[in-house]
């Protein structure tokens, strides 16, 4: 079936309209369409890290605070906060007007539920929540956070621009365990998501909120006034790139969220389209091991897999364009002020002799690893052959293990052992706001079974953490953050990053308004005539 087949079944099979003025769709409602990066068939922001659901999370929840597109962290849902003199309790007071897609106010205790469950999956909110010793409404608009110490990256914390944010969402939602996804979808953001309209492999769509207050300020990033200027946004899924473009250009899609490098010459060469650099910071390859089971158990192992790699490598499989990527042995991202290059050329180099070496000392015994392939994203499809060609010319023999990245993404959470249906090592993107620092860095959660995918457990990499959380000046946190990236790629050996890279967003001339920042928003868009 076509791609355009199978969206016109599934709007006629969608086509039944929910009930309630706040979900009111006219016929003269204006549309804007897009094709994602991914299809959307994981719906719970804080169970995945996954950017497509990260996305929708955007799109229909709200947040405490956000980064602007200086750094700073702005008052989004927060109308005002104070902080005590010893630095211990945080007051936070919620501004007027905020209401969830369901009509009910958002409450205190809405956010203390939505804190709480975010902070027992995020690596940041983990950080966080350690150093809290309470959190409580004081009325319905009001709360309080009191530290047992005092802790510097609170507002950073609860203003994190991308994966895991903490979004609120009501109480009786955000009572879910961390561990178990939700199965309400409902915000206070500026887009309702229309879940009998969502037809996963097909199309996901969201409605304006008639109902959201947007603050005042002018937008930057994720902070200021998130007005929505379309009536309607809809995600189409078309897998196939060429496909997609075609139809950009064609005007039956407005934008391409991530066109594939190769085509964007086509692209380039057409005056109905404009190529716009929405995240500046740009993005981050990495893969990432199984620290359960062998063979990947032992670090000496690690170490080896870490020794065969060179970042060009994955960069030229996937990007190709020298304009839109740079290799860079900074853990903590090239160009920012955590960034250096100690302890990381061993990434811009393959060492195959010194892999066969390490191999060989450490007793490898032929253990496949369960690479898994994500086959349907372009900008992770070449990453696995490229480390299956690195690590089988350093000895190790590799089953790779072909699925689309959805299935990845729910297989990645099993802790079960390769042979039944676990994993030993996949590679993934980070957009680099994700990993500037060593709090924010989801590989560098070393808390055992509450870490991220690969359940690393390292106090000292922990104790670490805790240091440059608490260090007092900037140079004091490039220091630490030195001392722990050579640590996590010389000793601990967590992760490979294996480059930076860049990615334009396609749109048709006549949208306007989209905001630069380390997600797609999808507030401040206008549709021309």
């Amino acid at each position: 079936m076509s791609w355009r087949n199978r969206l016109m079944t599934a709007l006629l099979m969608g086509a039944v309209a929910v009930p309630g003025a706040l979900h009111h769709r006219s016929a003269e409602a204006e549309t804007l369409r897009a094709v994602m990066h991914s299809d959307l068939k994981i719906v719970d922001p804080i169970w995945t890290t996954a950017y497509i659901t990260r996305n929708h999370g955007y799109m229909i929840y709200d947040t405490l605070f956000a980064m602007d597109a200086n750094g700073d962290i702005q008052p989004q849902m927060a109308d005002s906060y104070t902080v005590s003199d010893d630095n211990l309790v945080y007051t936070i007071k919620l501004r007027d007007g905020l209401k969830f897609h369901d009509g009910a106010p958002v409450t205190a205790e809405d956010a203390v539920a939505s804190i709480k469950r975010w902070g027992g999956r995020d690596t940041m909110g983990v950080m966080l929540m350690s150093y809290v010793e309470s959190m409580e409404a004081v009325d319905d608009k009001t709360f309080t956070i009191t530290l047992k110490k005092p802790y510097g990256l609170v507002l950073q914390s609860l203003g994190k621009p991308s994966s895991q944010v903490p979004f609120i969402m009501p109480k009786r939602i955000a009572e879910t365990p961390p561990g178990e996804q939700i199965s309400e979808y409902i915000g206070s953001g500026p887009f309702v998501f229309m879940k009998d309209e969502w037809k996963p492999g097909a199309i996901a769509v969201y409605e304006k909120f008639e109902d959201y207050v947007p603050r005042d300020e002018e937008p930057s990033w994720g902070a200021g006034g998130k007005v929505a200027k379309v009536d309607r946004v809809e995600w189409v899924w078309i897998p196939d790139q060429q496909t997609a473009i075609n139809a950009l250009l064609n005007g039956e899609i407005d934008l391409i969220e991530q066109p594939p490098h190769d085509l964007l010459p086509i692209l380039e060469g057409d005056d109905s389209i404009v190529l716009f650099e929405q995240n500046p910071l740009g993005n981050q390859y990495m893969g990432r091991f199984n620290s359960l089971h062998p063979p990947f158990d032992n670090p000496k192992i690690r170490r080896a897999a870490l020794l065969a790699m060179n970042q060009e490598d994955y960069l030229q499989a996937v990007i190709g364009d020298p304009r839109y990527f740079r290799t860079c042995a900074a853990m903590f991202v090239c160009g920012t002020p955590l960034a250096t290059d100690k302890g990381g050329e061993v990434l811009l180099e393959s060492d195959f002799e010194g892999a066969k070496k390490l191999l060989e000392e450490a007793g490898y015994d032929g253990t496949p690893v369960v690479l898994m392939h994500s086959t349907d994203l372009q900008v992770l499809t070449n990453l696995a052959p490229v480390a299956k060609q690195h690590l089988e010319k350093a000895g190790f023999k590799v089953d790779m293990q072909d699925m689309d990245w959805q299935t990845l993404v729910s297989r990645r959470a099993k802790k079960d052992r390769p042979a039944e249906g676990g994993w030993n090592m996949f590679l993934t993107n980070w957009v680099a706001a994700d990993v500037l620092n060593p709090i924010g860095t989801a590989a560098l959660n070393a808390t055992g079974a509450g870490a991220w995918f690969g359940w690393f457990d390292d106090p000292k990499l922990e104790q670490m953490k805790r240091d440059f959380a608490e260090a007092t000046s900037l140079e004091e946190q490039k220091r630490i953050a030195e001392e722990i990236q050579v640590y996590a790629l010389e000793e601990l050996v967590t992760h490979p990053y294996l480059g930076q890279w860049m990615q334009p967003v396609a749109l048709r001339s006549n949208i306007e308004g989209m905001l630069q920042g380390p997600a797609p928003y999808f507030w401040n868009i206008e549709k021309k005539s």
